[in-house]
């Protein structure tokens, strides 16, 4: 029988351990053929995602990382209905969320302790017995980084049975951290906001599957991918941009869009205090322990990071500015520290700059948030990107373009084991907003968000770095504000805005 590092037994008799037993059978409600929580209708493309890597079994841990509030947990609270529905025996699935467990704390070895449990209590034989009979149990852990050696834990888990794991969590350092450990035993998915054909699918409007299937990185190297991707996204153009809208006014937040007749105050709201304040609330708290943290300063690092979205400033911006919102004396290390810390929460993505030839100083990392709603939401401030909206107001340009060039990085970003970089301005060497490496092979993106495109200037950046020889690039990429933006050099490929993020 399994002990705590009390040692108390975890048999349901000590108050740690009846605690414990009455939260999983509250999150396993099937057990007791006890109703389950209402799920949404739709799915995020991240279900099949899931299904698929069950299925496939080539790891027995999936690993989902991505910012709270994304749908991490709807999305195992659906794969663990869908494999009920398929006739999968009740007392083979399990789901802990590790992060709604107070008394978590009180266990030597919670992971290893949990499953003992579960042998004993509900699937009534060992992992590997069940395995052997062809009835493999299924174990969802949610928000399972925040543990204490949670990875040798897993690694042991299933070094020594056989099982499938899906595990999801919102600190891409401490997921990153146990990849080590758990190397040849995961699979990853990245999960980034809702899609625009996931946006589309709330509201009813079908916009078809990603363009780009969840069977690897190949197809971005070719030139005629991208090039149906946009004459994709002209064809259902109507539907698309009425998307779009709904996308750019609200950002990708599941929350901001199960509602329309919602007011954006209320929303803005609710993103406030379900994803920035639990961020700076929770995350900060069980961060690095025996650190001193400062969730007035780590305030005044977002509202700066939503402020330079799009942009690469150096850490002594950051230093000046936080001196004057926070007071005191702060200095770089501190503010590097903050800034990384909202990066491996995923609140903000880092693109980090390219460096081939490593012969000056490293240029600072281009800020990228998870999700423009964001801004608006904490900065109360409201610009406009559907091009006819811009229109209007041609002062705010210059802004839309940073914040459009954020959510072609975070999109980027959340693609899985795609390699984003941006190449800073040097000597002879102008800067391209993105750059995707593939072995030695490069891919450089331009984000033009404007009325109107230079078919020379606009493309003299991209242009410069294809015939750079070092950079192995065979073409070039585009993003534009509309469709049937013309180029006078083949190698380079125009695609709205608008179809580009049909990708995902």
């Amino acid at each position: 029988m399994a002990r705590n590092s009390k040692g108390l037994l975890f048999d349901g008799t000590s108050p740690a351990s009846t605690l414990f037993v009455r939260d999983l059978r509250r999150m396993n409600p099937w057990w007791s053929d006890g109703a389950g929580p209402v799920l949404p209708p739709t799915r995020r493309h991240l279900v099949d995602q899931i299904h698929r890597r069950l299925q496939d079994n080539l790891a027995p841990i999936t690993v989902v990382r991505g910012p709270r509030q994304i749908g991490k947990t709807t999305a195992q609270l659906q794969v663990i209905d869908d494999l009920l529905h398929r006739g999968v025996a009740k007392q083979r699935i399990m789901r802990v969320q590790f992060d709604e467990i107070p008394e978590i704390d009180s266990f030597a070895e919670p992971i290893v302790q949990v499953v003992q449990w579960f042998e004993e209590h509900v699937l009534g034989r060992t992992l590997n017995e069940a395995a052997h009979a062809g009835e493999r149990a299924y174990l969802f852990f949610d928000e399972v980084q925040n543990l204490r050696d949670w990875s040798p834990q897993l690694k042991s888990l299933v070094d020594h049975s056989t099982t499938s794991v899906v595990v999801t969590g919102s600190s891409a350092l401490r997921i990153e951290l146990g990849r080590d450990s758990l190397a040849g035993r995961i699979s990853t998915i990245e999960a980034g906001v809702l899609t625009l054909t996931e946006i589309g699918a709330i509201r009813g409007i079908d916009l078809g599957k990603p363009f780009l299937a969840d069977n690897g990185l190949e197809p971005l190297t070719s030139m005629e991918f991208w090039r149906e991707l946009s004459e994709h996204g002209r064809r259902i153009a109507p539907r698309r941009d009425e998307v779009f809208r709904s996308f750019a006014e609200r950002g990708g937040y599941p929350l901001v869009h199960r509602d329309a007749s919602l007011e954006w105050p209320k929303l803005a709201d609710q993103l406030n205090e379900n994803v920035v304040k639990r961020v700076i609330q929770h995350d900060l708290r069980v961060g690095d322990r025996g650190r001193k943290r400062d969730p007035v300063l780590l305030e005044a690092v977002f509202r700066m990071c939503c402020r330079y979205v799009g942009q690469a400033p150096d850490t002594a911006t950051f230093v000046r500015e936080a001196r004057e919102a926070a007071g005191g004396n702060v200095g770089e290390q501190k503010i590097r520290h903050y800034i990384q810390f909202l990066h491996d929460t995923l609140l903000i993505r880092l693109i980090e700059p390219l460096e081939i030839r490593l012969k000056r100083r490293r240029s600072a990392a281009k800020i990228c948030l998870a999700d423009h709603g964001l801004r608006r939401s904490w900065l109360h401030e409201t610009v406009p990107l559907v091009p006819e909206d811009l229109a209007r107001a041609p002062h705010l340009g210059t802004i839309a373009g940073r914040i459009v060039e954020s959510i072609v990085g975070a999109a980027l970003k959340s693609i899985t084991h795609l390699n984003v970089q941006y190449s800073p301005e040097r000597k002879d060497e102008p800067e391209v907003d993105f750059v995707l490496t593939f072995g030695t092979k490069r891919i450089p993106i331009e984000v033009k968000y404007q009325k109107r495109i230079d078919p020379v200037r606009d493309a003299e950046n991209l242009r410069s770095f294809i015939d750079r020889r070092e950079n192995e690039a065979p073409f070039a990429l585009l993003i534009t504000q509309t469709d049937g933006v013309e180029m006078l050099d083949p190698r380079v490929v125009t695609i709205a805005l608008p179809s580009f993020l049909l990708l995902r």
